[in-house]
């Protein structure tokens, strides 16, 4: 079974975190995913950085510019990764836009992820049908579970077939913006939060986009399986280092 299958059986609401590989420095990735699940993180995105971010925030557009500068690359990533199934037993999740996994090749890509034990992909620019029509068999033949973004705008004529092709979990963006940390949730998005709870799809839904601490993380999880952490968790780790890791999971999840 996938990791990230049994990690969404578990009772209990689910923290992830995402992080830019290769920043701080470009050493770090490893360092912080081990640090990340010895502190309690239930799964990891791990953020390929990209010339290009079109859903990113400013604090995560930058980690990724930095990120870029220090060399990361998908071979550099792959690389830095091919042994972290020896230390590491959460789902990895990697995070990224088309273009580089298209240079790399899909199928190419597809394999290396199942070779070094990712267990997921989330492409936020590869539409849920192309993805249906032209990819969905390469990702299968991995085993890898690609997942898909919903916004408050997303028909629930679309939702129900995202809902359809998933094979995990569905990744609920909290508002029509780009990623950043929020204090607190307005009436909107918990009106958005009921209605797609009350939809009763198959597949769980996980809350990104403006989680920032344990108050936003109750509110989005009140509703959906868990909640993910981004441009909060960069904003730390530039102030603060590795080091910093084990108190802030520590903060989201009130412990």
């Amino acid at each position: 079974m996938n990791r990230i299958h049994k990690k969404l059986q578990e009772d209990k609401k689910l923290l992830s975190i995402y992080f830019t590989a290769g920043y701080p420095n470009l050493d770090d990735t490893v360092p912080i995913i081990e640090k990340l699940q010895d502190s309690g993180a239930d799964m990891l995105e791990i953020g390929l950085p990209f010339s290009d971010p079109l859903a990113d925030g400013p604090t995560i557009q930058a980690s990724s510019t930095q990120a870029l500068k220090n060399g990361m690359t998908s071979v550099k990533l792959f690389e830095q990764l091919k042994n972290i199934r020896q230390t590491v037993s959460i789902p990895l999740i990697i995070m990224g836009y088309f273009n580089p996994i298209m240079q790399y090749g899909v199928e190419a890509f597809c394999k290396k992820c199942a070779e070094i034990g990712i267990d997921g992909l989330i492409v936020p620019d590869l539409p849920v049908d192309v993805y249906h029509e032209e990819y969905q068999q390469i990702f299968e033949k991995y085993g890898l579970i690609n997942i898909f973004l919903i916004t408050p705008q997303t028909s629930n004529e679309r939702i129900r077939f995202i809902d359809s092709v998933s094979n995990g979990f569905i990744y609920m963006v909290s508002s029509a913006s780009v990623t950043g940390a929020k204090n607190t949730f307005g009436n909107a998005q918990t009106e958005y939060f009921k209605r797609i709870d009350g939809m009763q799809l198959k597949a769980p839904q996980i809350v990104g986009f403006g989680i920032s601490n344990n108050h936003t993380f109750n509110a989005a999880t009140h509703y959906a399986k868990g909640a993910i952490i981004g441009s909060a968790f960069i904003k730390m780790i530039t102030e603060k280092g590795i080091e910093g890791i084990p108190a802030f999971v520590s903060s989201i999840k009130n412990t």
